[in-house]
């Protein structure tokens, strides 16, 4: 194991944990940061790894909100059991069009839209989105303030909007409060709905990512281990304040801020891997 290298999956998992919640795209950041310090592995481990190490971030939400998503609890009484079944039907059936899609399409979009161009041209389009979106009379009042009011036909639609994280630099986060907002919900009720979908795209995800290495005949090093439990330990605990902070932020301010952000991040792409191009 190196120091060096060892201190680049630790910034990898910062990167992680505090892009994966906000609306700013947690692929393109790490696109960006690769680029920068570069992960001495193999190729295969790098694309498996940028993957898996949302388990972390994942893992702070199934914590974080345990109780609440925990049909089993002894401490809720049967309306409550209930409702968190019902949440999680509501969970499910917006997760189904991205599970299907993304099992057909996984493979074509890592061939041809996972470059430098298509996360800044994202980056830049959504910011603008969430902008205009800020401006207009549909964020002035929600008709959905909490997540136990979406209806099963808005979590779906939510879902479809969610199919727009397929195409990297999107963020999924941002496509589903993107979505949620236009279809009614409030910043908080779209932001918390947007969490709990994470937890069975992510846990699949990974669980796909790590299946397809090994069938490509791949396997970990003791190194690779260790650098993967590392990667997902700090997602974790930067993902714990992340959520926390996204959550205080929203229920004071819009989501301006996220848009400006984006697109400044989105040029910032743009110029360095064009500049790039131009000096090769």
């Amino acid at each position: 194991m190196s120091l060096v290298e060892t201190l680049k999956i630790i910034v990898l998992g910062i990167v992680e944990g505090f892009t994966e919640w906000l609306p700013i795209s947690s692929t393109g950041h790490m696109i960006l940061v690769d680029e920068i310090i570069r992960l001495d592995q193999p190729e295969a481990f790098k694309e498996m790894f940028l993957v898996v190490i949302q388990l972390g971030a994942i893992l702070a939400v199934a914590v974080m909100y345990f109780h609440r998503l925990n049909p089993f609890s002894p401490s809720k009484n049967r309306r409550q059991r209930e409702a968190t079944w019902a949440l999680w039907i509501k969970i499910i059936i917006a997760c189904i069009p991205a599970a299907v899609l993304g099992l057909l399409l996984d493979d074509w979009m890592e061939a041809h839209l996972y470059n430098a161009y298509v996360v800044a041209a994202m980056l830049i389009l959504y910011g603008i989105l969430f902008i205009v979106l800020e401006n207009s009379p549909i964020t002035s009042s929600p008709s959905i303030q909490k997540v136990g009011q979406i209806s099963v036909k808005t979590g779906f639609l939510i879902g479809v909007f969610q199919l727009l994280s397929l195409i990297p630099g999107t963020s999924r986060s941002g496509s589903t409060i993107l979505g949620a907002m236009i279809l009614g919900c409030s910043r908080s009720a779209a932001a918390e709905f947007s969490f709990f979908l994470g937890i069975p795209v992510m846990f699949g995800a990974s669980f796909l990512k790590i299946v397809k290495f090994f069938l490509d005949g791949n396997s970990f090093t003791g190194s690779q281990i260790f650098y993967t439990f590392l990667g997902m330990a700090v997602a974790f605990g930067v993902s714990v304040y992340s959520i926390q902070f996204l959550m205080s932020y929203v229920r004071r301010h819009n989501f301006k801020f996220f848009g400006y952000y984006r697109i400044i991040l989105g040029a910032i792409v743009l110029a360095y891997f064009g500049i790039t191009a131009l000096a090769v």
